[in-house]
């Protein structure tokens, strides 16, 4: 990532241009920025814009529950996602600084089999589930307790027996 897509707000919040606009995810505040004005889009560009990108559909949440991002949710989607809170981390937790920057933990959708598993990362923090450490691959299941770093989450799937995406 260059440094020309960090960014910093009046709080004195940096965060990535590219992934989060001009609105820090951190105090929620817009952040003025000259190129802003002058590359001023209309409302049908930005649209077209939108729609253009690729849809990646839902496949199930993990909700914060404890820690500082409390009642945030984050998607996850077909395949794997990796867990940290680098920005190219597909599922990116800001704001807890005992969760690995990249691969603290993977949760991943099976489409064939129609299930999601728990996987540790690569990196040197833990990951729990129920409170028992994962260390190999674990099915994840309705409500499921997941904790990483100094936060707890819950995991609800989406797809599975009773919906999938054609």
């Amino acid at each position: 990532m260059g440094e020309s897509n960090l960014i910093r707000c009046q709080n004195g919040h940096m965060f990535s241009k590219k992934r989060y606009g001009t609105v820090c995810p951190y105090c929620n505040m817009e952040t003025a920025t000259p190129e802003k004005k002058e590359t001023q889009k209309s409302e049908i560009d930005l649209e077209e814009e939108l729609f253009k990108e690729e849809v990646k559909p839902v496949c199930g949440w993990l909700v914060c529950i404890d820690g500082p991002r409390k009642g945030k949710d984050y998607k996850i989607i077909d395949g794997k996602n990796f867990i940290g809170r680098a920005d190219d981390m597909d599922i990116q937790i800001l704001g807890d600084n005992e969760i690995s920057r990249r691969n603290h933990a993977i949760v991943v959708f099976d489409r064939k089999k129609k299930e999601f598993m728990l996987l540790p990362g690569d990196a040197n923090g833990l990951v729990y589930l129920d409170e028992n450490a994962v260390y190999t691959p674990m099915p994840l299941y309705p409500y499921a307790k997941i904790e990483l770093g100094k936060s707890t989450f819950l995991f609800l799937p989406f797809c599975g027996s009773n919906y999938m995406w054609e």
